[in-house]
């Protein structure tokens, strides 16, 4: 039987249609076309999760070890408070911040990294709505959306030229002298994400005088500590400017050198110019979580802390994660020594790298060839395998000729 709407529902306005037609997510398009090319020799340079030399994204044995702790000791899925684990909090901090000065450094768990610079871009907002974040370009494309969706202005600085493969410091700095007292400025701690490049420890005291001297708030995100050139040295320059600066956010991630991708771990802390003013801001972050997410999730936390509590778990952690680490390497220096007009790969680090290409030559390079990445030109290194590298460097090579022809 019809159902006949009534006349005065018919005339109403609907919720929705105010709604603009979104256009589909560019890594969600690339991952479908991915699933639906038919050929057995494709190769997934695209999304960007670290993978085996069999192309597999495992679970680490710390972490297997760790769940199987919890399964046996753990008694309660209560609700975790909404700064989070205290303990996952003040563990990992050893490890990013290392022997920081406590009493003005205050920590929250968050639903991964992202999460962790959204209510970081929040926490901002709400202490000075007029704060404008200076981000490089290119960065990670999500740091946009996650500062926007706060309601910050967002300006942005030269960081990477991808025809010559090389920091644009001093573009950067003369970019920055136009920022004003309470600025936030968004910096990469390590493994640069799209372009591998980082800052040498140099232009990081650079950064720091400069950040002192026009009063500005470095925002860092640290999602790929371990993968470059271990824990300790990942963290070195960070912490440099950390014990430099009166104030600064971090943002910390577990999802990849932990490989918990989908148990959304990461970590927010401040730094404040007082330990009156860190309680304060911890205050703050608390009320702002738990409106946003009221608790964050445990299990990954859990397996985190679980790990780093444990001397025997640390050191199988850290051996699993020089194992990825040094695949990694060993694939850029292969990937420089294959196609010499990237020598420049072998210096950079982490799990990326930023190709001179063009959108049809990467579109060009998936059609004929099978081989996905993302249409900037970033490449997940992690996508290279004995097997695959010698067919991605023969096919690759003739656009870069192209390219360099062009220049």
């Amino acid at each position: 039987m019809e159902t006949i709407m009534p006349s005065h529902l018919l005339a109403r306005p609907h919720l929705f249609d105010a709604l603009d037609d979104q256009p589909l997510d560019a890594m969600l398009t690339l991952l479908h076309l991915l699933r639906n090319d038919p050929r057995s020799d494709k190769i997934d340079l695209g999304i960007g999760v670290y993978g085996d030399d069999n192309g597999c994204t495992p679970v680490m044995q710390a972490a297997k070890m760790a769940e199987r702790n919890l399964i046996e000791t753990q008694t309660s899925k209560a609700y975790l408070a909404a700064e989070g684990d205290a303990h996952f909090i003040n563990l990992l901090a050893q490890r990013v911040l290392g022997g920081a000065e406590v009493n003005r450094y205050c920590g929250v768990q968050t639903p991964g990294g992202t999460g962790a610079l959204r209510l970081a871009a929040e926490l901002i907002h709400k202490a000075n709505p007029e704060a404008r974040v200076w981000l490089g370009t290119p960065t990670w494309i999500n740091h946009h959306a996650l500062i926007r969706s706060a309601g910050l202005h967002i300006l942005e600085h030269p960081f990477f030229d991808q025809a010559t493969q090389s920091v644009l410091f001093d573009e950067m700095m003369t970019a920055l002298e136009s920022a004003r007292t309470g600025d936030v400025v968004l910096l990469h701690a390590c493994c640069h994400n799209p372009t591998g490049a980082d800052f040498t420890p140099a232009q990081w005291r650079t950064i720091g005088e400069l950040v002192n001297r026009k009063g500005l708030i470095p925002l860092i995100d640290i999602a790929y500590q371990g993968l470059g050139h271990g824990m300790e040295a990942d963290a070195a320059a960070m912490r440099t400017l950390l014990d430099s600066v009166p104030e600064a956010i971090i943002a910390a991630s577990c999802s990849k050198n932990f490989g918990l991708y989908r148990e959304r771990i990461g970590a927010l802390w401040v730094k404040a110019d007082s330990a009156t003013a860190a309680l304060r801001a911890r205050g703050n972050l608390i009320l702002i979580a738990r409106a946003m997410w009221s608790m964050p999730p445990d299990h990954g936390a859990a397996v985190v802390r679980t790990i780093l509590d444990s001397t025997d778990l640390t050191q199988i952690w850290l051996t699993e994660l020089e194992q990825m680490r040094t695949r990694l390497n060993s694939m850029r220096a292969e990937l420089a020594k294959a196609v010499p007009q990237l020598a420049s790969v072998a210096q950079q680090s982490g799990m990326f790298a930023l190709l001179p290409l063009n959108r049809e030559a990467v579109a060009d390079l998936r059609v004929k060839h099978g081989i996905y990445m993302v249409e900037n030109g970033r490449m997940n290194i992690a996508g290279l395998q004995a097997g695959n590298l010698p067919r991605f460097a023969a096919a690759l090579k003739p656009y870069l000729q192209g390219a360099q022809h062009e220049r």
